[in-house]
């Protein structure tokens, strides 16, 4: 199958990948654009893993106020070098990053930095409700651990789907940067405020 420019030009759109990425996966997929989205997704997924344990001393805060100015971010996006930490790419990244946290208000980064106390009455929450509907012991466990196991996805940001588009989660955001940057990328830390909050 002939691999046309509207082709590579739309899996551009789609990915944010370099030209040449993208043409290279068309071709190995024959053509199939959502093939190749797929495809350009795991290698990102490899080149964040490799990079995943090199240090993130450089990097940007950013910060978003939303319309009003009611309500304002920051965020801290830390990478390898400086020269990352200038381009345009990443700043539009840290960016976007503290503009989804204004919408969607994640609790913590990840799942280690959840608060235990919150964890522990979400449980206790979910455990009463399930003994109340006169579900037995054994299945009560398993709901709980699944609706724990889902609120955990909903709170913390890099699970968090991306409020700009929601096929993507903020972790697969963040592993097409690292592939493209190519250096390992991480998001720190953030503060949200908001007036009477």
């Amino acid at each position: 199958m002939k691999i046309t420019s509207q082709m590579v030009k739309e899996l551009r759109d789609k990915t944010n990948a370099g030209m040449m990425d993208c043409k290279k996966a068309l071709g190995e997929t024959e053509g199939d654009l959502e093939k190749a989205v797929d495809l350009l997704r795991q290698k990102g997924l490899a080149v964040a893993a490799k990079r995943a344990d090199r240090a993130t001393s450089e990097g940007v805060v950013e910060c978003y106020i939303h319309a009003g100015g009611k309500l304002g971010v920051m965020v801290e996006v830390g990478c390898e070098t400086d020269f990352v930490a200038k381009t345009d790419g990443f700043k539009a990244f840290a960016k976007d990053i503290a503009m989804h946290v204004a919408a969607v208000n994640p609790v913590s980064v990840g799942r280690d930095d959840v608060p235990a106390e919150l964890v522990e009455r979400e449980k206790e929450i979910y455990t009463n409700q399930a003994l109340e509907s006169g579900k037995p012991e054994n299945i009560v466990e398993k709901i709980v651990s699944g609706k724990i196991e889902k609120y955990l996805s909903e709170i913390c940001l890099m699970e968090q789907k991306y409020v700009k588009n929601p096929d993507l989660s903020i972790q697969d955001l963040l592993n097409e940067l690292v592939a493209k940057m190519g250096e390992n990328i991480s998001i720190k830390r953030f503060a949200r405020f908001q007036i009477g909050a």
